[in-house]
């Protein structure tokens, strides 16, 4: 799974092939699919959670995730965008089979499983349509690296590559950055890289498990063009502006458009 959220020296390729070799070899749960429980059964609520009200209304917390689901589908600017560009690219999307809302641990808001192909948007956590919006988009950037660009989730590169890029198009601003300590007045114009790496730092460290520092090893590696990658979108969306219907408007000329 992937998901949804200081620069050191590089390693060889021979301890870059070790770690790859090592990583395939770790359990199921080191993808991050304890973190989507739905994805390995059906999920049962506990008793304990029914009683304080924390579970318990799944099929409720279901429906609203299907109507903001197709809400942002029918009305948001960076989502049809990238229904566009997934269709433009031959992968069109089914939001019946594509997008499944589910049950997720909290510390996840959404998640791409690269087996079934299918985006999870977790409707326990995103309950309000902004945040399904952010997650679709979000998710959609890796749905279209593994459509277009033959993305490999094994590949702890591949990984960073298109974390770094959904944060770079879809999660950071210098809002953001503030929030994640990454951003003050007198570091602006690096505020939005540091937020990137950090973002795709957690995203990375969610669904693997592997070394912090090993982490940041590999998203330094790949940033640099990961960073420069601005497609589908053509621009880096800004919280409270207009870059949303801009890019909207722009997807014709590069053949992304209903």
């Amino acid at each position: 799974m992937s998901d949804g959220s200081t620069a050191s020296e590089t390693k060889t390729n021979t301890e870059n092939n070790t770690n790859q070799k090592n990583s395939n070899e770790k359990k199921p749960d080191a993808w991050g699919y304890d973190l989507y429980p739905e994805r390995k059964g059906s999920f049962k609520p506990k008793i304990t959670n029914v009683l304080i009200g924390k579970e318990g209304k799944e099929n409720i917390e279901k429906l609203k995730c299907e109507q903001n689901v197709f809400k942002c589908v029918q009305t948001s600017p960076i989502v049809k965008i990238m229904m566009a560009a997934l269709k433009s690219s031959g992968c069109p999307i089914d939001i019946r089979r594509h997008i499944s809302c589910e049950v997720c641990d909290y510390s996840v808001s959404g998640g791409y499983d690269p087996e079934l192909n299918q985006i999870v948007v977790c409707q326990n956590v995103s309950t309000r349509k902004g945040m399904v919006q952010g997650v679709l988009a979000h998710e959609m950037i890796h749905m279209f690296d593994f459509c277009r660009n033959e993305l490999d989730f094994k590949n702890m590169e591949h990984l960073a590559c298109t974390e770094i890029r959904a944060a770079n198009l879809t999660h950071c601003s210098f809002a953001s950055a503030w929030s994640q300590g990454d951003a003050s007045w007198t570091k602006i114009k690096k505020a939005h890289e540091d937020c990137v790496k950090t973002k795709a730092l957690y995203s990375v460290l969610a669904v693997r498990q592997i070394d912090k520092l090993e982490a940041v090893d590999i998203i330094e590696k790949v940033f640099p063009k990961c960073y420069q990658d601005l497609e589908p979108i053509g621009r880096r969306i800004r919280r409270n502006s207009d870059d949303m219907f801009r890019a909207f408007r722009e997807a014709k000329y590069y053949g992304y458009d209903d």
